[in-house]
């Protein structure tokens, strides 16, 4: 529900604004979003950061995938097998299903998109506490190679921000390698986190595929859930990344495959270098612009937003 404001006037958009906050614009664009929203409306939306509540989150329908809790063994059987297909590690790598057990028995998120009867992707977190807060960190966020492309692991992500402010949780954490850059677009252009944080080496080497054999270098994405940042993101608001006061640059890479790896490794500690000279005079990663020559993680100041 709204927060008590005697101020707040009656428009006739409200629904529109009901569903920007709650994260349920999947397919409106923002032009008309626009149309519905004046000027002034749009600014005080976004300048109070108006909170909405759903008093309770169950289902979430987005094409022909249902998004929704999982609750049960199956389910969490289920997400084992979709995450050996996804992420290809050894037994021993391998998140067991009472992890998922304990996930969504201790007030963790255990979400899944299916297709029918079939899971295509999941997402679990893990609840975390910091300063006396609680927070939830996401683990693990898969969805099958088949499926991907469809905004599936959008909706995931929605449906999760929805859930945890539905129990009045307002941040959700999660690392991702520096060198995917079109995950890093996701997660910065479009869902609105922020990285604040390099962890070098996060899980040690490990047997999957998706690693090359690197260490895992993570930043720490911060979704702040009810920020005016997230909330201009997730409904197509927020303006296209332009410049800033400073660059970290991931060229592509155009090498032999038996280059590849010396290359990537090269790569990856030129960056691990970078984040850690400007994450250590209070920068943040906001942004991230292509180029014809790869991708630029755009940093600026804390204090500036």
């Amino acid at each position: 529900m709204w927060h008590s404001d005697s101020s707040l006037p009656s428009w006739g958009f409200l629904p529109y604004v009901l569903k920007a906050l709650s994260g349920e614009l999947f397919f409106v664009s923002s032009s008309a979003l626009l149309c519905e929203l004046s000027a002034s409306a749009l600014s005080f939306l976004l300048s109070e950061a108006v909170s909405c509540r759903l008093s309770a989150v169950d289902l979430l329908m987005t094409s022909q995938i249902q998004i929704r809790k999982c609750t049960t063994l199956p389910d969490f059987h289920s997400c084992v097998e979709l995450q050996k297909q996804v992420w290809g590690e050894s037994d021993l790598e391998t998140e067991p299903y009472t992890t998922f057990v304990v996930a969504n028995q201790t007030g963790g998120q255990v979400l899944g998109a299916f297709d029918g009867p079939i899971m295509v992707g999941f997402t679990m977190a893990l609840v975390g506490i910091r300063e006396k807060i609680p927070y939830l960190h996401s683990h693990m966020t898969g969805v099958l190679p088949e499926y991907r492309d469809r905004k599936i692991g959008r909706a995931l992500k929605l449906f999760q921000r929805e859930e945890a402010l539905s129990r009045d949780i307002r941040l959700i954490e999660w690392t991702f390698d520096p060198l995917e850059t079109r995950n890093a677009h996701f997660n910065l252009n479009r869902l609105g986190a922020f990285v604040r944080t390099y962890i070098p080496d996060f899980y040690g080497v490990t047997t999957s595929p998706l690693h090359r054999n690197l260490p895992t270098d993570r930043l720490l994405a911060e979704w702040h859930l009810d920020s005016k940042r997230v909330i201009a993101a997730i409904n197509g608001l927020a303006p296209d990344p332009t410049e800033a006061p400073a660059v970290i640059h991931v060229p592509k890479l155009d090498v032999p495959e038996s280059k590849f790896e010396s290359e990537t490794a090269s790569v990856q500690s030129k960056i691990r270098s970078e984040f850690q000279h400007w994450l250590s005079k209070k920068y943040a990663a906001t942004s991230l612009r292509f180029t014809s020559t790869g991708a630029d993680y755009l940093l600026q100041p804390w204090s500036d937003f």
